[in-house]
């Protein structure tokens, strides 16, 4: 039994874009690693996601696109203000303005960047470079 889906998810990836494989699956699925994915999706980290619903929990697809140098989840799930994101992206990020931190918010889940601009904190979820 998994105790964090979205942790297994990030070191299925990081295996599989080492391996230099093209595709990886995982399951189970659920909305929020959903979001990850998708967020992933939109900075062309990975290739496009899809869900194979099975009966048991569902089975994501994923195409690796071999933009990934490293990811993986955030544990403890860290609570973020407004200005302590610069402390966070030094700690899991080789260098400014290189890979995302993924938030989820009270608006839903997005980068790090795009909460700043927003001006909201959040829990801190995954890491991608």
């Amino acid at each position: 039994m998994l105790n964090d889906p979205l942790s297994n998810v990030m070191s299925v990836m990081n295996n599989a874009e080492q391996k230099g494989r093209r595709q990886c699956s995982v399951k189970p699925s659920s909305k929020l690693l959903a979001g990850v994915l998708e967020i992933m999706n939109s900075k062309l980290y990975i290739g496009s996601c899809k869900v194979v619903e099975d009966g048991r929990g569902g089975v994501v697809e994923i195409s690796l696109i071999g933009a990934i140098n490293k990811c993986g989840a955030i544990k403890p799930r860290f609570s973020v203000k407004m200005g302590t994101y610069e402390k966070f992206e030094r700690r899991y990020l080789p260098a400014k303005d290189f890979g995302i931190l993924i938030i989820s918010t009270p608006k839903g889940v997005m980068t790090h960047t795009d909460a700043k601009a927003l001006g909201i904190g959040g829990k801190l979820l995954a890491y991608c470079y």
